[in-house]
């Protein structure tokens, strides 16, 4: 079995409440540890006999399960045989817990931490989990998201008064949705604008990479 296949059924057996799981890849033949140490290097793989010991993070701290999923695909890329093994589960700890917040109500609160007078944002939503991707995207059509790649998260444009952007209420009311459906996350407020003026275009354009957002 490829290991990103056996990578989903480890993750499709993880408990709701995961947010750590620990692994160990087993690797009969030598000559390959070298090689898929270098390919496994953003997690901080560590050594144990024939074994490379890591871990998948839900929530930063590491790699996530889409990365970990990219990075095993690379060794299926290069026809490197393996077995992987689940070794610990670490379940999201209660004080981690109470620190969530529902997306809605953070947002609330972060607009109310702006200026008055802003006029533009450019907006992060990270999701916990993968498995929220295709129904959050769903429920955010209304903000144009973009999906960051190798990660679970989108992107988003919100416009106070006129100009490019999903308005502030429109916002409030996509993140209500999402609540709704038990999906969380991390709402984050990346770039903001104050009393833009929109001069025969739809607004400012920020620069990301290259690209325009």
């Amino acid at each position: 079995m490829r290991l990103v296949e056996q990578w989903r059924r480890i993750g499709s057996e993880l408990p709701a409440g995961w947010s750590e799981a620990r692994l160990a890849l087993t690797l009969p033949r030598a000559e390959q540890r070298e090689r898929v140490a270098s390919l496994l290097s953003p997690a901080s793989p560590s050594r144990v006999g024939e074994t490379l010991h890591f871990s998948v993070r839900r929530s930063g701290g590491g790699i996530g399960p889409d990365q970990c999923t990219k990075l095993l695909g690379k060794l299926d890329a290069e026809r490197i045989r393996g077995t992987l093994a689940l070794l610990e589960t670490v379940e999201r700890e209660l004080h981690e817990e109470s620190r969530s917040q529902e997306l809605a109500a953070a947002w609330a609160q972060a607009v109310a931490e702006l200026p008055p007078d802003w006029s533009d944002l450019y907006c992060e939503l990270e999701l916990d989990s993968s498995d929220y991707l295709d129904r959050a995207a769903l429920l955010l059509a209304p903000l144009n998201p973009a999906r960051v790649p190798d990660r679970s998260a989108f992107r988003f444009r919100v416009a106070q008064s006129f100009g490019y952007g999903a308005s502030p209420q429109m916002t409030a009311r996509c993140l209500e949705r999402v609540d709704t459906e038990g999906s969380t996350g991390r709402l984050t407020i990346l770039r903001a604008l104050s009393d833009t003026h929109n001069v025969a275009t739809q607004g400012p354009v920020w620069r990301v990479e290259g690209k325009a957002v």
